[in-house]
């Protein structure tokens, strides 16, 4: 019997999977507020564009996905580790009326060709990742020369006091509000990154640099593929 090497039994995500009632749970309560998904969306009309292909990494519910496919603008994908999210990503489009293709599959292993996209996002699951300069060499990858990848997460060094008042404004029931401040507190915060780690991860990924800027309890780091050669 032949061993699988060591790369093939690496788990793509930290913790338990997104699945099952898990995903619906998670699915129902970042959906009360889309206002966050919007300014996302907003952003990436104004930096990419018109007709540009746009790959949302690790989308959950499909939430910003489907805000950018609302512009009629951009081709937009999604792909996601979990197959419940890719699920509820999916009807979520349709009763939106926008056209999305998601995708089930592993950041590290995107199962896309090189230089297939013009911007690239990963909003709040980065820090989820097990092989993250992996994901960050195969963003590089599928990018196309001269294109842009945006990844906004959970700064490791966010106060307590900020979080309490990002969880008050996500407009949930108090029972869902305890047990997203747990969430946040005992096991967001411990895999998170600061500055200096993504700023340390960018160099050691094929990007080599990165610009992070921090805002309220998260950061929003910006890195660019440098435009291809022309020949001769």
């Amino acid at each position: 019997m032949s061993r699988k090497s060591p790369s093939a039994r690496r788990k793509p995500f930290k913790g338990m999977g997104m699945e099952g009632a898990i995903a619906t749970w998670y699915a129902k309560n970042t959906g009360r507020d889309l206002r966050r998904f919007q300014a996302d969306a907003r952003f990436v009309s104004e930096v990419v564009p018109p007709g540009g292909r746009v790959l949302e990494v690790a989308p959950g519910p499909g939430y910003l996905s489907i805000e950018i496919a609302k512009t009629g603008q951009y081709r937009v994908t999604g792909l996601d580790i979990s197959r419940s999210f890719v699920r509820i990503a999916r009807g979520n489009a349709e009763r939106a009326g926008v056209a999305v293709d998601f995708q089930q599959g592993d950041a590290a292993r995107m199962p896309f060709a090189d230089d297939s996209f013009d911007f690239v996002i990963c909003v709040a699951a980065y820090k989820n990742f097990t092989d993250p300069v992996g994901a960050l060499d195969e963003m590089y990858r599928v990018l196309r020369g001269g294109g842009e990848a945006l990844i906004h997460d959970l700064r490791k060094d966010a106060s307590l006091a900020d979080i309490d008042e990002e969880v008050r404004r996500m407009n949930l029931s108090r029972l869902n509000a305890a047990l997203t401040r747990w969430t946040f507190r005992a096991v967001l915060l411990q895999r998170a990154y600061t500055r200096r780690a993504m700023e340390e991860m960018a160099a050691r990924s094929r990007f080599g640099a990165c610009s992070v800027a921090e805002k309220g309890i998260g950061f929003a780091c910006r890195l660019a593929k440098e435009p291809a050669r022309l020949a001769g």
